[in-house]
């Protein structure tokens, strides 16, 4: 693979499916969306990835999303612009005693915005919140990622 910026969504998934990574972890991307505003990552819990109690590990439950907020945002917004994790939390609420699905969302809107703040080459700290949620829809961990954008070139056409 030469770069992997110019994969199409549904060639992401299936390398990142592929990454040894995700597949050391049981992680699956279940989806990206074609216009690079949502991602769906599944971990399913077995004792290759389980703690030493038996729940979810919590480095899976970390790294499941570890890329795609990155991903999501300097997809949308172009070679024009840095994009990079600058700080991440993660508050584990309660143990995932089985799968556990995160949905990645990266909205329009909300990168139309980061365009705006950054146009004139000021970088920007944004913090996006992802819950990742047990099959019966109780939030197990929640993490904030801090993302840092910059324009690289605030005078030239996006």
């Amino acid at each position: 693979m030469d770069d992997p910026r110019d994969l199409t969504p549904d060639q992401l998934r299936e390398h990142l499916n592929r990454w040894p990574t995700f597949a050391a972890q049981r992680i699956t991307v279940e989806e990206i969306a074609p216009d690079w505003t949502r991602a769906v990552v599944r971990a399913d819990l077995t004792p290759e990835n389980a703690n030493f109690f038996g729940t979810a590990f919590g480095g899976t439950l970390f790294s499941m999303i570890d890329p795609f907020v990155v991903i999501l945002a300097a997809q949308q917004l172009g070679p024009a612009y840095v994009v990079w994790d600058k700080a991440v939390e993660i508050d584990f609420l309660r143990p995932g005693t089985g799968p556990v699905t995160a949905r990645v969302e990266m909205p329009v809107e909300q990168v139309e915005r980061l365009r705006e703040e950054t146009a004139e080459g000021k970088r920007v700290l944004r913090v996006f919140p992802v819950d990742l949620v047990a099959d019966d829809g109780t939030v197990v961990a929640r993490q904030e990622r801090t993302l840092y954008v910059r324009r690289l070139d605030p005078g030239a056409e996006a």
